[in-house]
């Protein structure tokens, strides 16, 4: 009988496990609730809380249902505007003026000559292909009897190197924010008619990171005056030439708070804790993660000085994906999690002590429903079950979901650091591995620059060529006037 009992919970597994491969393979992943689930889902608790509260009436229990789904889900998406939006008022325009020709000028009817009354006007983009030009430098040589003079060239990133700053930077930039592989690039360049192979282009990407190197130290300087910091983690194929398969590496996006606009990204061979314990080495205060077990010594130790905070949205991810198998139970936690996003809109222009006040008198009261309420199910819920490990994952790390509720700068989920994995997710798609570990470190490097770029509305390419062209010559003590959001500030 138990041997019958195993074989039918690992059967069970096996299906879920392929359903979500299926679902992932066939729709569109989305954690958004409809309007109709909401209010179905606001009905079965209402209609939970008006149970209880009839068999309790001798207690005297006023518990109240959170009611109708917050107005922010309620609120109908904002459609477009309604004709055609401008064109970018920042590029060069080119005036082309359309006449009528010398003989339309003139009027057969009443033999006059046509005025001119005013003109009409359209606008139109054009794109000029990019293209490669060569820079000859050019030191005149001057002498007397007892000397000899000769005027110097301005330092370039990597000399006696065939390119430029503004060559380097495009290929980093394809590479690391287009997300082309550089044999790709290779045929681009072919078209041009010029031969550069990946593998120079290979070393540029070295050298270049390499030079950026001290500007990333004070990246992560930046990163560690944060209140807050958050992680997470992806794996990424490795090439090895010990092995006869590519071997899983790991890339940490680190992001600082909103008062420090930096994304740090680091990369180890494996996903064990010496990475993170390493990196955050000198960092004290919050630290914002999923339930990755790896970081539990770092709260235990008060030495440390870390602080855990949890996300909501992996925890809205387990009630997801058990919301098939069991939607009477799941629907009910996703409603109350629901609410709480809901009062995060409401909070989310707030100063950070009105969002608190509001945390505390809106989100307070929903968190002890939803606790409640989990603690209940909990023995309801199948054993090894997607709704057991939804509920058991949530109440495991209640302290840490909760802490949001302490502190107004803390905030509801990370998702921020999910959106920075995005890019290595589009990425893997197309260049597919890393050649190397030296390669891994490599793409860490220059992918925190783009994505601190991108943070700060910085255009990764005009950075990156400017950085380039004068980070040899830039003074050591000074080199923080060269990370993305301090240089914004001088470009403005």
């Amino acid at each position: 009988m138990a041997q019958l009992d195993r074989e039918s919970a690992e059967r069970t597994k096996i299906q879920n496990l392929l359903r979500e491969l299926l679902d992932a393979k066939r729709t569109r992943k989305s954690e958004q609730l409809s309007q109709d689930q909401l209010g179905l889902f606001a009905a079965a608790w209402e209609a939970r809380q008006a149970a209880a509260e009839a068999s309790q009436t001798t207690q005297g229990k006023d518990d109240d249902g959170p009611g109708a789904p917050p107005a922010a889900d309620e609120k109908a998406p904002r459609g477009k505007s309604g004709g055609r939006q401008p064109l970018a008022k920042h590029l060069k325009r080119e005036r082309i003026e359309h006449d009528l020709a010398e003989a339309d000028k003139h009027c057969e009817a009443c033999q006059q000559d046509l005025r001119p009354i005013g003109e009409e006007s359209s606008e139109r983009y054009e794109y000029i292909p990019a293209q490669l030009i060569v820079i000859e430098d050019v030191c005149k040589k001057y002498a007397c009897d007892c000397t000899i003079k000769t005027a110097t060239k301005p330092s370039q990133p990597i000399e006696k190197s065939t390119a430029g700053a503004s060559l380097i930077a495009q290929v980093i930039v394809a590479k690391t924010a287009d997300h082309l592989p550089l044999h790709r690039q290779e045929k681009i360049f072919e078209r041009h008619g010029v031969d550069i192979s990946r593998k120079t282009m290979g070393g540029w990407l070295a050298q270049g990171a390499d030079l950026l190197d001290a500007l990333y130290g004070s990246l992560k300087e930046v990163l560690f005056e944060s209140k807050v910091i958050g992680t997470d983690d992806t794996g990424v194929k490795v090439l090895d030439e010990k092995l006869p398969f590519a071997r899983t590496g790991r890339i940490w996006p680190y992001c600082g708070d909103a008062k420090h606009p930096v994304i740090v990204y680091d990369y180890t061979t494996t996903r064990g804790r010496a990475g993170p314990e390493e990196f955050l080495k000198g960092y004290r205060g919050y630290l914002q993660a999923d339930a990755y077990g790896g970081y539990d010594a770092f709260f235990k130790d008060p030495a440390r000085g870390l602080i855990e905070v949890g996300c909501w949205a992996h925890a809205r991810r387990y009630f997801h994906k058990a919301l098939e198998s069991d939607q009477a139970h799941m629907g009910l936690a996703l409603f109350l999690i629901a609410q709480l996003y809901g009062v995060e809109e409401e909070a989310r222009p707030l100063s950070a002590d009105d969002r608190l006040r509001l945390r505390q008198l809106q989100s307070r009261p929903i968190l002890d429903k939803l606790h409640n309420y989990l603690e209940e199910i909990q023995w309801v819920v199948l054993p090894k079950s997607p709704e057991r490990r939804a509920v058991r994952y949530t109440l495991k790390n209640w302290v840490a979901l909760t802490r949001y509720c302490e502190d107004g700068d803390l905030q509801i989920d990370n998702n921020a650091t999910e959106r920075a994995i995005r890019g290595l997710a589009v990425g893997r798609h197309n260049w597919l591995f890393f050649g190397s570990d030296g390669g891994g470190k490599t793409a860490a490097v220059l992918r925190s620059f783009v994505a601190s770029c991108q943070r700060v509305k910085v255009e990764p390419f005009a950075w990156f060529k400017d950085v380039l062209s004068r980070i040899a010559d830039h003074p050591i003590t000074r080199i923080a006037e060269l990370l993305p959001h301090q240089w914004a500030s001088t470009q403005a």
